[in-house]
């Protein structure tokens, strides 16, 4: 199997061109080898770029435990890779597991269109919202120091959470336009250098509170940006920004 490994602030991706149809019957085994950092390839996910009908290409992801979901690094990262192998220029349009998205690729930063947030629901004095997958968004302070694998673990396995998963995004506001977000994500069950869905998901809250419609986000992989127009209780045209990067490609048997 040829492969491609991406990352977008360090959250990072095996990547298969698989417009033929090659690798249609990856197991989810399979999946789960090439995603183990000491026997693989090593990654938060798998990406299979698979041919589409009506749209430039359909983006297939798969968490490293197998399990598909949607993810915003991860299809900034797949805009790159598509740029790449010369299928699109500077603008595409795709479909993923929760619907069709446009992107924009420029000098290696992804500008990405997220599915629009009806409603931002509440937990006690944290959120609830769907951003393409489920999140948690619980503000803190010292994030720097904070234990995000225990208490991320805690809420993604409570009574409420447990059956059906979700992501825990624990935020520090550093600034008027800058929060510090730090990810434990369902499917890696452990903390990612970071998630563009949850770094989307705590600016949404961020921006009920402060009525911005952009806030730049620092993750432990770097800076994304985000863009969003309020619209009752929720939000439209929503935009991740930031750098996806091909680290290297190489050949594997399975």
């Amino acid at each position: 199997m040829k492969f491609y490994k991406y990352q977008g602030t360090g959250n990072d991706f095996v990547m298969i061109d698989n417009r033929l149809g090659e690798w249609d019957d990856l197991s989810i085994e399979n999946i789960q080898k090439l995603c183990d950092r000491r026997f693989g390839i090593g990654a938060d996910g798998l990406i299979k770029i698979n041919s589409a009908e009506g749209v430039d290409f359909e983006v297939d992801y798969y968490n490293s435990d197998g399990s598909k979901s949607f993810c915003g690094n991860g299809a900034r990262c797949s805009v790159a890779f598509a740029h790449f192998l010369d299928m699109i220029e500077d603008k595409t349009t795709f479909t993923a597991i929760d619907g069709i998205h446009e992107a924009e690729i420029k000098k290696g930063i992804v500008k990405l269109k997220m599915g629009d947030v009806n409603n931002i629901n509440t937990d006690g004095n944290d959120f609830v919202l769907n951003t393409g997958s489920p999140h948690y968004v619980k503000y803190v302070e010292m994030l720097k120091n904070y234990n995000v694998y225990e208490n991320g673990n805690k809420i993604r396995n409570s009574e409420t959470y447990k059956k059906e998963g979700i992501n825990v995004n624990f935020v520090e506001k550093i600034s008027d336009k800058e929060l510090f977000v730090r990810t434990y994500e369902r499917g890696v069950e452990g903390e990612t250098y970071s998630c563009g869905t949850g770094v989307t998901a705590a600016a949404l809250t961020f921006m009920q509170k402060s009525n911005q419609t952009s806030v730049g986000v620092k993750v432990l992989g770097g800076n994304l940006k985000v863009y969003a127009e309020k619209d009752g209780n929720g939000f439209k045209n929503i935009w991740l920004e930031g750098p996806a990067v091909q680290v290297f490609k190489g050949d594997i048997n399975l």
